[in-house]
């Protein structure tokens, strides 16, 4: 019965353990901007197919503030084209500054 009763305590604690670190995993600080960024290039290219999604990264304009960038790789009537996202937003409140798309020359 001993066993068994340790048997159940242990399994419980690993499976406690276990979910303790799927929640605690965080996602990157630049993911809600990153589904702003693809949410702005699904409205600027309508049923284009988004190929592929890169998260370029940040720079630090002044104390306060990030911006961070995206390359989507894009095809537009069959030719293939790189958009760049870039957003710049305050780390202090949180709150999106500016919102640049421009297409990268090949």
């Amino acid at each position: 019965m001993k066993k068994i009763w340790m048997l159940a305590v242990l399994s419980l604690a690993l499976t406690l353990g276990f979910q303790a670190s799927k929640s605690s995993a965080q996602q990157p600080d630049y993911a809600k901007y990153g589904n702003v960024a693809i949410a702005v290039v699904k409205a600027d290219y309508p049923g284009i197919a988004v190929t592929e999604y890169n998260y370029i990264g940040r720079t630090k304009p002044n104390a306060t503030d990030v911006t961070d960038s995206f390359r989507f790789k894009v095809t537009e009537n069959g030719k293939p084209k790189v958009v760049v996202v870039k957003v710049t937003h305050n780390l202090e409140n949180k709150k999106l500054l500016n919102l640049t798309v421009g297409e990268e020359k090949p």
